[in-house]
């Protein structure tokens, strides 16, 4: 090994730390040329970096998922006399799923709620811009149960409950897919409801503008007026989406009106077929804006507009137009440098 330490420097020209580490190798291993291997070798990881950036990073998201499923049937087991003993066997599942997917944003996007004093005491229907993975909706419930001891119901569409596996963290956390009679008990028993009008429709064509599209959704109004509740608007910043560039560049290349393909394929099929890419390290803020009080007089359609509107505010004041990615990413690693 010296001397092959020795040759690298030996002479009147010395070689770089690359070549003496190439020479290094291939003295070690006997192969020949094994600098055009490695050539090779980093040249496919290059063109397989966009394949990690499709499956890899989002695939995370679905293994916490798949671990938290995993928890909760170990808690159960450990905890199966208790059951008959405690009104809440759960309590304690949930305090560690909590745990679990907080440290998750801490880590991972430095995630901030801002705007939980606007929630008093008592029921609520808290309405959202929908993104388009669940997980800024996950790291909002986990931080306001770590710091309220609250919990949140959420409405999701119908696909999320035959996913397989998912049935016991839908019955622990509480996730329903309604109808309205559902989420106004929900509300009537004292608890917090979430509902994005936009749904996965929102999620899968919505764009780098931020665009609402409730289309003339307002049964999530007519909840909160038979429930006689508070209203909620909510808004993260720089969440994780869901895009559909590389299926409309293809479709774009063919001639196709993408958009209205893709939307045809999500009415027929009512599934999110679209491709993931994402889970990068972005700075993700979670803003309640000030309640919308109950007023026994307003519609449906005024109150569905009124939170709409409320909502677009907080898009225009905390969200920066058009979003993009590599802003995002430089957003969490300047608010990470004055933290240090």
């Amino acid at each position: 090994m010296t001397g092959g330490n020795e040759s690298c420097t030996a002479g009147p020209t010395s070689m770089s730390y690359l070549t003496c580490l190439t020479y290094i190798l291939e003295e070690w291993t006997g192969v020949e040329h094994i600098g055009d291997y490695l050539s090779y070798a980093f040249y496919i990881l290059w063109l397989l970096f966009p394949l990690v950036v499709v499956v890899v990073l989002p695939g995370v998201i679905v293994i916490l998922f798949y671990v938290s499923i995993l928890l909760l049937h170990i808690y159960k087991r450990k905890n199966e006399l208790k059951e008959a003993y405690s009104h809440d066997v759960w309590a304690g599942a949930r305090e560690m799923l909590a745990t679990l997917w907080d440290g998750h944003g801490r880590i991972w996007h430095g995630y901030e709620l801002h705007g939980v004093e606007n929630i008093p005491p008592g029921p609520g229907l808290v309405v959202f811009y929908h993104g388009a993975t669940p997980v800024d909706y996950i790291y909002f419930s986990a931080r306001l149960h770590i710091t309220t001891k609250r919990r949140c119901t959420v409405v999701a569409d119908n696909f999320v409950f035959r996913l397989p596996g998912f049935k016991i963290l839908l019955d622990v956390l509480g996730i329903i897919h309604g109808p309205k009679e559902a989420c106004v008990r929900t509300l009537k028993n004292g608890c917090l409801l979430a509902i994005a009008p936009g749904g996965v429709r929102e999620a899968l064509f919505s764009d780098e503008m931020y665009t609402i599209l409730w289309s003339n959704r307002k049964g999530f109004a007519q909840v909160a007026i038979d429930a006689k509740v508070l209203l909620f608007g909510r808004k993260i910043s720089h969440q994780v989406r869901v895009e559909t560039s590389l299926m409309l560049s293809l479709m774009q290349l063919l001639g196709s009106d993408s958009q209205e393909i893709l939307r045809s394929l999500y009415e027929r099929v009512r599934l999110p077929v679209v491709p993931l890419y994402g889970g990068f390290p972005v700075k993700l803020r979670t803003f309640i804006g000030e309640p919308i009080p109950y007023e026994p007089n307003t519609t449906a359609e005024e109150l569905a507009e009124k939170t709409k509107a409320a909502v677009q505010v907080l898009i225009e004041k905390h969200q920066k137009i058009p979003g993009n990615i590599f802003r995002a990413l430089m957003e969490r690693f300047q608010t990470q440098k004055k933290e240090d």
